[in-house]
């Protein structure tokens, strides 16, 4: 697939909002950027290998992430994937951290999949010192998590993960020092029709501010504020340029919902 054919993963859902969390992640890493979607693993040098969890509980959704990965690619083993809580987040050793054991399922840089200890070939190994973009589409109805590279589809990795029961969250690590990725094109599925209709009102506001604007009530503005980011970055559009019907419509079926 030629990537002016690439169609992402969910292009009919929403933009979704979550990032690293800063209080589940390896002391070797290091978050900033926009809402600390940029992750820099082993500042100054490797001992061992650093990870970090995403704030994003998967389960039972389908959500799709990139993450772009700087030129530094190289060492021991880069990985990308999903993990419960229990799935370990730094080793002082050079390891796959990412399906070492039954609590996590990882791809590394080297194109082997990982889980539960056990390697299987997926894909071939990245060009070291060349700039890529993965993508991770997780479908919690399925049970499968797909990977891709630089816009292209690999493949099914993992099937069955339905059946896990603990919360999955997305997982990055790096034994490299001195290298980056960078979370992006966070997207997931609408879960309802009160989903739908809160993204179709929040394309439309610019900040959070501007919800006290809107004439609804306040559970009702709390559930749309939920949403958003106090960083949020302005649109075209505004709540000036929605006619009173669809305002009155979108806000009838949202309540009903409610």
């Amino acid at each position: 697939m030629d990537a002016e054919q690439y169609i992402p993963p969910l292009r009919y859902g929403c933009n979704d909002i979550w990032t690293w969390n800063k209080k589940e992640r390896s002391p070797e890493v290091r978050l900033y950027g926009i809402n600390n979607q940029t992750a820099l693993f082993h500042p100054n040098w490797s001992s061992g290998t650093a990870g970090v969890r995403g704030s994003r509980i998967l389960n039972n959704g389908r959500y799709f992430w990139e993450l772009h990965l700087s030129k530094r690619i190289f060492g021991t083993s880069m990985m990308f994937g999903i993990g419960t809580k229990k799935a370990r987040i730094h080793a002082d050793s050079f390891t796959n951290l990412l399906g070492e054991d039954a609590n996590s399922w990882g791809l590394s840089h080297k194109g082997l999949l990982w889980h539960d200890g056990t390697r299987t070939h997926y894909t071939k190994p990245f060009r070291e010192n060349v700039h890529t973009v993965i993508g991770l589409y997780f479908d919690g109805v399925a049970g499968t998590l797909t990977y891709y590279k630089d816009k292209k589809c690999l493949g099914v990795a993992f099937r069955g993960l339905h059946e896990i029961k603990e919360p999955l969250y997305p997982i990055i690590c790096s034994t490299a020092a001195k290298t980056e990725m960078v979370l992006h094109s966070m997207r997931r599925d609408f879960i309802n029709l009160q989903d739908r209709c809160r993204a179709a009102i929040i394309k439309l506001v610019k900040s959070k501010k501007d919800l006290d604007k809107l004439y609804v009530p306040p559970r009702i503005r709390c559930y749309l504020a939920e949403d958003m980011l106090e960083t949020s970055i302005p649109t075209e559009l505004s709540i000036k340029s929605m006619s009173v019907e669809d305002y009155k419509s979108i806000i009838r079926e949202l309540s009903e919902e409610i």
